[in-house]
């Protein structure tokens, strides 16, 4: 059984996409809502982990407010593709492999697809979107949400994936459909970049690069050059990475 946490602080936001393709499901599943809109928690990575402790299901799946599957088989069909995932650490909707964006799910306003490429089967990767990502219950047990690093709304997904991948399980993206209404790009720069500065701090040992779906990042060239860049190009372009 999928056990689903969501942390939200829009509830009409969260019934018209979340729940509105959850309440049609075939297979049973766990449902897990945190509702932060007074903003008792600090950081996703404190809220997730809340909500997974709770979680009693094999697989700990952690979506957005505003991401709605595309089937109502979809949590059949997805935990039919884990169960055959040998290593897996973390699997989700969209990631990237070098700059190689991934994913089957479309975004934004018009909805198009997030990526350029599309794929059939789970797909390897460095990183995933946090937009929906699914843990072994098994690994979230033993590896929860890096609280210090990632201490505010940033980054908690891509932290995790560096973190399983040292420790020997992979990530993959699953060939699974949705749509994120968001534009895909959205963060709060200070906050974003605080956590950045941290997490390459943590992982710069094993990785020269790390690729992300808001950012490509270099762990040895110096962090407020590639801030300018990204400033510069990644806003007049947002294409340009993917």
């Amino acid at each position: 059984m999928i056990s689903l946490v969501c942390v939200y602080n829009n509830k009409d936001i969260l019934e018209t996409y979340l729940l509105k393709s959850l309440i049609t499901q075939s297979q049973e599943y766990e449902l897990i809502l945190i509702d932060n809109h007074s903003e008792k928690f600090n950081s996703a990575a404190e809220a997730l982990n809340y909500g997974g402790k709770k979680a009693t299901g094999q697989y700990l799946m952690f979506a957005h407010q505003d991401f709605q599957l595309d089937s109502d088989i979809w949590l059949e069909e997805a935990e039919e593709i884990l169960k055959n995932l040998d290593h897996l650490g973390v699997a989700g909707v969209a990631g990237r492999y070098g700059r190689d964006f991934i994913s089957n799910i479309k975004t934004g306003f018009p909805p198009k697809f997030a990526g350029k490429i599309q794929i059939k089967e789970p797909q390897k990767v460095q990183t995933l979107d946090e937009c929906l990502f699914i843990i072994p219950k098994k690994i979230f047990k033993d590896k929860k949400f890096d609280e210090i690093t990632c201490g505010n709304w940033h980054l908690y997904a891509t932290d995790y994936c560096l973190t399983v991948k040292n420790l020997g399980y992979d990530v993959f993206v699953i060939p699974m459909g949705g749509y994120h209404a968001s534009p895909g790009y959205s963060f709060t720069p200070d906050g974003y970049y605080s956590t950045l500065k941290k997490l390459i701090k943590k992982h710069k040992a094993h990785y020269k690069w790390i690729y992300t779906t808001t950012g490509i990042w270099n762990t040895v060239l110096p962090l407020d050059l590639q801030i300018l860049y990204q400033k510069t190009y990644y806003w007049l372009d947002i294409d340009r990475l993917k």
